[in-house]
């Protein structure tokens, strides 16, 4: 019998599945163009806050700056793709090398403290780069880099058209669903479980003859990858990028959504993603103070439910489970 939580992470999984299979179809015949690109959008973020959920829901780190990474994958995508070739798997392979130099370096900056003071370093080093490519004029400064090509992206099955919306919605479900597989093997392997026993108590390692150092530094880099492999596919989706992809703004969403889907369970923010893309552009419609009711919306599910959407469920089972065996 599975326990609660993987139970309720199956559910989530199945629930994101058959929703992406349904919209996909409905999309291509009807046509629909805004919610398919939406769709993507929503993927495409889950990402990157699948990455922050990895520092903080597994290793006990929370980030304020991957959308550093995110930043970076999709403004070297861009580069790849204007001035080299406008190939994906170029790209993809590019920003997945460089990222892993890049996470690898600020590592040795960001794990040298703990805590509040990692949260704000991570910040810092976000802000720098942001200033930084809001002023450079070779990147675009302000207005960012436009005129990225559609793709013509080879597959086994034939050449898929970028452009069209229905097409890369199922290339952006494919890439994060392998970033998430990855991330779940590795939370099955030796490493996985080190990585719970930092974030369980970090000084006790030790008395297991464990250091903590080099699998921080795992999941740091890992973290780096997977953002910046999300941020890739922007450029891919929109056709720009821009410096906001760097702001202090898109890696607090990225949290936000992590607690709203549910910390420590990789799935969850995907979903969280998809719900606050959903409440933004419904809400959107409503009223130009859609952030005053999604802030509201915040509010109520962190004071009902600590451990997001994904508790819930947990919470559901596990009060199932015992009736069951109460019987």
């Amino acid at each position: 019998m599975l326990n609660p939580q993987v139970r309720a992470i199956r559910l989530i999984e199945i629930l994101l599945l058959v929703s992406a299979v349904a919209l996909f179809a409905v999309g291509s015949i009807l046509g629909d163009t805004f919610f398919l690109r939406l769709a993507t959008e929503s993927l495409i973020f889950g990402g990157l806050a699948m990455s922050v959920d990895l520092l903080l829901g597994i290793v006990g780190l929370l980030s304020l700056g991957q959308a550093l990474y995110f930043g970076f994958g999709a403004y070297l995508s861009a580069l790849v793709l204007k001035e080299v070739s406008p190939s994906f798997f170029l790209a993809i392979g590019v920003v997945t090398l460089s990222s892993i130099v890049l996470g690898w370096l600020a590592s040795f900056v960001a794990l040298r403290s703990k805590g509040v003071y990692f949260a704000l370093i991570t910040f810092g080093l976000a802000q720098v780069a942001a200033k930084a490519v809001y002023n450079t004029r070779s990147l675009g400064a302000s207005d960012g880099m436009m005129g990225v090509p559609i793709l013509q992206i080879w597959t086994p099955f034939g050449v898929v058209d970028a452009g069209h919306p229905g097409a890369f919605f199922i290339i952006t479900l494919l890439t994060i669903g392998a970033l998430y597989s990855v991330l779940k093997y590795f939370l099955t392997t030796p490493m996985g479980s080190i990585w719970h026993a930092i974030r369980s108590n970090e000084d006790r390692l030790a008395y297991v003859g464990y250091k903590s150092k080099e699998p921080k530094q795992v999941a740091f880099i890992l973290a780096a990858v997977v953002a910046a492999v999300s941020g890739a596919l922007y450029p891919m989706l929109r056709g720009f990028v821009s410096p906001e992809l760097m702001f202090f703004s898109v890696s607090g969403n990225a949290v936000v959504t992590v607690v709203l889907g549910g910390v420590g369970t990789l799935i969850g923010p995907i979903l969280g993603s998809v719900l606050l893309t959903s409440f933004k552009s419904i809400i959107g419609t409503w009223t130009v103070h859609h952030h005053i009711v999604i802030g509201l919306i915040f509010v109520v599910v962190v004071v009902s439910a600590p451990k997001g959407i994904a508790g819930l469920l947990t919470k559901y089972f596990g009060k199932n489970h015992s009736h069951k065996g109460g019987e």
